[in-house]
């Protein structure tokens, strides 16, 4: 329902919406969690399809990402990365940031939505694209 919000609200604002699903492993430092990490599409498809069959998904796989060298880059968040969360989560926000960057330069969006709830990692996708120089806005979006 959250991803489904976010949606709606790009939706609203802008003529086409590309909507990436994608299970990322280089956010996941314990394998068992990305082993149960769930993998929903055909079901993720219906429920997109359901809002607005207008909308374009790209569900790449982990080959079309990485090429062949499943791996992070670093990146300098200025400390934000080892603080909440990511005190715990040691490399997660570089995981992070290693697709969202990815995936900006595949799809080249104008405005990207990320939910306000997850408050660290907006924070570190605005530093990312501010420090890379991506001309796109971040919008922060409650979820519903």
């Amino acid at each position: 329902q959250g991803h489904l919000s976010l949606m709606q609200q790009a939706i609203i604002n802008n003529d086409a919406i590309v909507v990436s699903i994608f299970v990322n492993p280089t956010q996941f430092n314990n394998p068992e969690d990305l082993a149960k990490y769930p993998r929903t599409l055909e079901e993720d498809l219906k429920k997109i399809n359901g809002l607005n069959p207008e909308i374009i998904v790209y569900a790449p796989t982990v080959d079309d990402i990485y090429e062949g060298n499943t791996a992070s880059q670093t990146f300098d968040f200025e400390g934000l990365e080892n603080q909440m969360e990511g005190q715990f989560r040691p490399g997660h926000f570089n995981g992070v940031g290693t697709i969202v960057k990815r995936l900006f330069e595949i799809v080249e969006p104008t405005n990207a939505y990320f939910g306000e709830k997850d408050f660290q990692q907006l924070a570190i996708i605005r530093e990312m694209v501010r420090k890379m120089g991506f001309k796109l806005e971040i919008v922060g979006c409650p979820i519903k």
